[in-house]
């Protein structure tokens, strides 16, 4: 069988790759020219554990080509980004231009029999959409399989997690749903569990609010314990003793692309009814503009004490730990608030190598020279730091606790 991947980004390549070693024979497409020729000379454009080396192998066997176009194949999986729209909205909005975009590329491909399946996540209905599109352009979709099947995996361990991990399969009908299941068993440990497009689709949304209110709780209760003065690292320790308490670890957002994005896609078509789902999303918005206000605070400090602007060591720009992935990310924006209000920010991310908007320092000297240093990711390099008593230590994440 032959696969057409669209969109070669966190999920598009590791999912390409993975079946290109699994013996089908991969046409990957991604409309960054640049992209494109940087996977065919079995290179990869991002970061992630043994990507590299699936990348390299299924590309030297010729399973895996990479095109800006389309081609013909059996299966076509749709895994592009779907954001949402921010100025000139109280809620965003979500945006599945892609998804529509990458619909109508494919179309001219697709023929009887053939499997569609959207993996990007998405509002409860963008499945039927795509099916309208693919009508559109002639296709009668009653003669192919159109289901969603989100990914659920955690960048880090998306190789591992892409086999292991469970996965839902949502068709619009039910011998779609059953067509593209037993697809996904052929390359999946996990549990195929089956049902419908539109729980499929919500479904998604669901895993990634739950855990999206469940950060805004921690987040809320870091900013109290910060007014009495305690420490919320060891509060956080004893409550979890209690047997059926497990607080999750604060920090200065949430970001990336599911945790601050998917809870709007509820929100913005449910604005009555998902008022949790709203309120967490403001508490964790608010926790990056607290966070900036604290740094803002303690430079403000030194500079009264010291007669001189302090240099802020502003410490990881990853949306989280160990990664290079800066989409959504609050330390990003944290660090380009600071820089644009005129701080003195050395900032550091070490998983990337070169940044076009400011330069990047190494951790370590970065460490040597600034006043403040301000931990806001916490990478594996940070947690073993030696740091001087007389520097000012402000630690969002947990790396000193």
């Amino acid at each position: 069988m032959k696969v057409c991947v669209i969109g070669l980004g966190y999920i598009g390549l590791p999912t390409a790759a993975l079946l290109a070693n699994r013996g089908y024979d991969v046409h990957g497409v991604d409309i960054q020219k640049h992209v494109v020729d940087t996977i065919n000379k079995g290179k990869i454009h991002i970061v992630e554990p043994d990507l590299d080396t699936f990348v390299q192998a299924a590309v030297k066997s010729g399973k895996l080509k990479a095109d800006i176009k389309p081609a013909e194949a059996d299966v076509f999986i749709i895994a592009v980004p779907t954001p949402f729209h921010k100025s000139g909205y109280d809620i965003p909005t979500p945006n599945i231009d892609y998804v529509i975009s990458a619909t109508k590329s494919i179309a001219p491909y697709v023929k009887e029999g053939n499997l569609v399946i959207l993996e990007s996540t998405s509002p409860v209905g963008t499945t039927q959409k795509v099916e309208g599109v693919l009508k559109e352009s002639g296709i009668d979709t009653q003669k192919i399989y159109i289901a969603h099947c989100p990914e659920r995996v955690l960048p880090g361990k998306i190789m591992t997690e892409l086999v292991e991990n469970d996965r839902i399969v949502g068709g619009l009908t039910k011998e779609a749903t059953e067509k593209v299941s037993e697809f996904y068993k052929t390359f999946v440990n996990g549990e195929i569990l089956k049902t419908d497009a539109k729980t499929a689709e919500l479904c998604k949304l669901t895993e990634n609010s739950f855990r999206d209110v469940n950060i805004a709780f921690a987040n809320e209760l870091s900013i109290i314990c910060d007014k009495y003065g305690i420490d919320v690292w060891e509060l956080r320790e004893l409550a979890n003793h209690h047997p059926r308490v497990n607080i999750l670890y604060p920090g200065v957002g949430v970001g990336g692309h599911c945790i601050a994005v998917d809870p709007w896609f509820i929100v913005s078509d449910n604005k009555e009814e998902a008022k949790l789902i709203k309120s967490a999303r403001e508490v964790n918005n608010y926790k990056t503009e607290w966070v900036i206000e604290k740094i803002k605070n303690e430079a403000l400090k030194f500079e009264i004490e010291n007669k001189r602007k302090p240099k802020i060591a502003c410490m990881g720009l990853a949306f989280k730990p160990d990664i290079d992935d800066l989409r959504e990310s609050p330390a990003l924006y944290i660090t380009k608030r600071l820089i644009n209000e005129g701080m003195d920010v050395l900032a550091v991310e070490p998983n990337v190598e070169k940044f076009e908007e400011f330069k990047l320092y190494n951790y370590k000297e970065a460490i040597d020279k600034s006043d403040i240093i301000v931990f806001l990711v916490g990478h594996k390099e940070f947690k073993t730091l030696k740091i001087n008593d007389k520097k000012r230590v402000l630690d969002f994440c947990g790396v000193k606790s």
